[in-house]
């Protein structure tokens, strides 16, 4: 979900003021590095967020199977709502840039 800016100082995507809107943004911008790990030890180098052992895909499990963000932040509280937007910005970014190549 891409936060957008709404009339009247409001994001869309987190319902809140645009400075909560652009605060959220510049977190999810934050480079792999800092938001996936991979490591053979830890569940076999299957990406996870970092900090956890809470694997990449279960956030794209959770919203392919019509759950919310919140939901999946609820059932996996040591991932934060920035680490998720995060992921989420890169992959729409991976999308989004590949989409000219084709």
């Amino acid at each position: 979900m891409v936060p957008t800016r709404k009339a009247r100082g409001t994001c869309s995507a987190f319902g809140g003021s645009t400075d909560t809107c652009y605060t959220l943004r510049r977190r999810a911008l934050m480079s792999e590095a800092q938001v996936i790990h991979r490591d053979p030890e830890i569940l076999g180098g299957t990406p996870i967020f970092v900090g956890t052992r809470v694997p990449v895909q279960a956030l794209f499990d959770y919203l392919e199977g019509q759950h919310s963000l919140d939901e999946f932040l609820d059932d996996f509280p040591s991932v934060t709502r920035s680490q998720a937007i995060a992921v989420l910005e890169q992959a729409r970014e991976l999308v989004v840039s590949g989409a000219g190549a084709a």
